[in-house]
């Protein structure tokens, strides 16, 4: 193991010591505006005609190897304030737009659009999104890690489109206090990415592989400056918030609880490239509901972080470990109890290196009975970039208790919860060579052996191959009490191996095809223990062979054969794991094959489906079928309609009876129903419906939100929630909240 490790680490130092940038020849010459810009989607300022202009695109997808077949005209000049960027967006022939709706942070494959990237710091790892959509509808999002975007990051730019059935046009002005970048710098990594959805071009300025995202920043071109941009001036704002609302629990028989709430946020930024988060008693009513998903599975699931406190610079924070090793979390920080206060300093302290701090208190939780006691969460993070793009990284997390005493520890809380972490990221200059290695060690009250975990994963990623590879060790004492380890003491082995064939026909409605074969293996660190003692991981084996297709009009098809093999350490409902009412039992072992399909229509269409299903053997012998069909279909570009539908029926289940312990055959079926409404007014007025019906749970939820963008970053909110029980549509909870925030630039 070691003489691998050693190898990989060379490896890893050998993949990036060339530290020329890949598209350098790629630039686009910026110079400062001399006349007057207005954002109005029509380029008729004769500023606009002094600019140089770029048109030759690379073509993306279909294939990689050819210039654009669609013509796009950029251009880039600034001012003291802002930098303006301007498209012109040819298309095939005089036709409308494709768009789902005017909605922000809007699906990149599903609409017409154009993004722009900026990177400027040229660390070929961390930038920034911004664009719209052929309707207008406006994106913007942060990427890190080279190639990870996190959508919900949200600022304050302005931006505007027109249409004539022939081409689109947008023109967009970027404040530079909305950036971060370094004095006197005069080059900032760029690229555009376009998708023309009516001729199924994606294209780039700068070339890309179509096997990477056209985000990726190992590829971006270079925008150079005429001078450097404005030296950044002090930037402070103030996000204040107030809001009303009531809320009631039925099911408890509580009276209703009046909200009157006030608090706010500040951004204050101490460098041009490092920025103070503050927040006081803030409310997160109107970040989206998370879709409800049926768990067949003893262990929690995972839902990403939405919070706009917690997003910039976010991957500081969340890139150490793998999926199920993450030792920071942010969702765990106000869950089930509210935040008082917090603060966040993050970013870079130069080209080399990067900070993540937060602390953040909470209050106690209102209910004695429960026995949560008050927290602080404290994190440190930083980074040293190696080489032209990897860079290694440690994290201290801790969570402690204040005024922590006796009741506390007699309700199972304990007084602190310590991670320690060390890491090492790699991304190869040309983005083909990916990876990580990571060790962590706990530290709790009861501190004991066996602590610690470890973590390690490369890819290999070329047009036709994707190989990877992924090991990690859970030791059966290592807690992340403010992290997401849904289980312990195990190690976990998954290899995967991808081939792609791409078909040369440019007439062929098939693009490319394709076997996968990985394999999911989990290994318990303990077995020699006594059969009826419970251990918090099983050992089981998955193994799966799959074939893919992709056609010119981006449908995909994919179908799959698979085999479990699953050795219980605990008992467990596979009928229902949130029902006690039968259990299949500790030690027993269980095997089973099952097929899959999903087929995805193509995203031009005003009417869209996809249909997905599984069948198979099951636990206890028995079996299980999945169907999942989703349709969508939009008025575009103002609505925006979808309905999923799952159905899972499980049957002739051996399995016990937790009331007399005798061996039974069972079997249940449940819906899961999901719609979706969306509809944009403008693209400043948004209301969103999501209505869910969890048979799984006993749960019917309604979440209604009305947004109205008066500003750049700055709203009012209105939003209804209901939860009801399926069978008689009785009310379980309801609320309602009105709010309102400013972003306010001293």
């Amino acid at each position: 193991m070691k003489k691998t490790l050693l190898f990989l680490f060379l490896l890893f130092v050998g993949l990036n010591l060339s530290a020329q940038k890949i598209n350098e020849k790629y630039q686009y010459h910026i110079n400062k505006a001399i006349s007057e810009i207005r954002i109005d989607g029509k380029l008729d300022e004769a500023q606009w005609q002094r600019c140089e202009t770029t048109t030759d695109f690379w073509m993306i997808t279909p294939a990689d190897t050819s210039r654009a077949r669609l013509k796009t005209e950029a251009r880039f000049t600034y001012d003291d304030k802002y930098l303006y960027f301007s498209a012109i967006n040819y298309q095939a022939k005089e036709a409308p737009y494709i768009v789902e709706s005017l909605k922000r942070d809007f699906n990149f494959g599903r609409n017409d659009n154009l993004w722009l990237i900026l990177e400027p710091f040229n660390d070929l790892t961390n930038g920034w999104v911004f664009g719209t959509n052929a309707a207008g509808a406006q994106f913007d999002g942060q990427i890190g890690e080279g190639t990870v975007l996190n959508p919900n990051w949200d600022n304050r730019w302005i931006s505007q489109t027109s249409f004539d059935g022939k081409k689109w046009i947008l023109e967009m002005a970027i404040p530079f206090s909305s950036l971060r970048y370094k004095a006197g710098e005069t080059n900032w990594g760029m690229n555009l990415s376009r998708l023309d959805l009516g001729s199924n071009e994606k294209s780039s300025w700068a070339p890309i592989p179509r096997q990477f995202f056209s985000i990726t920043l190992a590829y971006t071109g270079t925008l150079v400056w005429d001078n450097p941009p404005p030296a950044p001036k002090t930037n402070i704002s103030i996000i204040p918030y107030v809001l009303g609302g009531i809320s009631k629990n039925f099911e408890k028989g509580e009276e209703g609880i009046v909200r009157r709430d006030f608090g706010g946020d500040a951004k204050i930024a101490i460098s041009p490239s490092l920025n103070l988060d503050l927040t006081v008693n803030p409310d997160f009513s109107q970040v989206d509901v998370d879709q409800q998903v049926t768990n067949l599975n003893r262990f929690e699931l995972f839902f990403p972080e939405r919070r706009q406190f917690f997003l910039e610079n976010s991957d500081i924070f969340n890139s150490f470990g793998g999926d199920e090793t993450r030792p920071f979390f942010s969702r765990r920080i106000g869950l089930g109890t509210p935040i008082q206060y917090g603060a966040r300093l993050s970013g870079k302290l130069d080209n080399n290196w990067r900070i993540g701090l937060l602390n953040i208190q909470t209050s106690a939780n209102k209910d004695t009975s429960i026995g949560l006691p008050t927290y602080n969460y404290s994190v440190f993070a930083l980074q040293r970039k190696l080489f032209s793009r990897s860079n290694i990284s440690m994290m201290i997390v801790n969570k402690e208790g204040i005024g922590f005493g006796l009741q506390n520890t007699k309700k199972g809380f304990n007084q602190y919860s310590r991670n320690v972490v060390l890491q090492y990221n790699l991304a190869s200059k040309s983005n083909k060579w990916t990876g990580k290695a990571a060790i962590m060690k706990s530290f709790t009250p009861e501190q004991t052996t066996d602590d610690y975990t470890q973590y390690y994963d490369v890819s290999f990623t070329t047009q036709i191959w994707d190989i990877g590879l992924t090991y990690s060790r859970i030791g059966e004492n290592f807690k992340a009490e403010t992290g997401f380890v849904p289980r312990k003491g195990y190690y976990y082995i998954n290899p995967n191996i991808g081939y792609t064939y791409y078909l040369k026909n440019s007439t062929s409605p098939l693009i490319s095809h394709g076997p996968k074969l990985l394999s999911f293996m989990y290994r318990n660190n303990k077995t020699d223990v006594p059969i009826d003692v419970s251990l918090s991981s099983d050992n089981s084996t998955t193994h799966v062979l799959g074939y893919n297709f992709t056609f010119r009009d981006r449908t995909t098809f994919d179908i799959s054969l698979a085999y479990d093999n699953v050795l219980l350490f605990s008992s467990f409902n596979p009928i229902n794991p949130y029902s006690k009412d039968y259990f299949v039992k500790n030690r027993s072992e269980h095997s089973w094959t099952s097929w899959s399909t999903s087929f995805v229509s193509s995203p031009r269409n005003l009417f869209t489906y996809g249909l997905n299903s599984r069948y198979g053997t099951y636990f206890g012998d028995g079996t299980r079928l999945r169907l999942n069909g989703q349709i969508g279909y939009r008025f575009q570009p103002f609505v925006s309609l979808s309905l999923s539908a799952e159905y899972n029926r499980i049957k002739d289940v051996n399995v016990f009876k937790r009331s007399d312990d005798k061996p039974t055959l069972a079997g249940t079926d449940f819906w899961l129903i999901q719609s979706k409404f969306d509809i944009t007014f403008t693209n400043k007025i948004f209301w969103t419906t999501y209505i869910q019906y969890n048979e799984q749970v006993k749960n019917v939820n309604l979440n209604s939100r009305i947004q109205w963008r008066y500003k750049p970053a700055s709203d009012v909110f209105l939003v209804y929630s209901d939860n009801y029980l399926p069978s008689d549509l009785g009310i379980k909870s309801r609320s309602i909240v009105l709010k309102w925030n400013y972003w306010w630039n001293i």
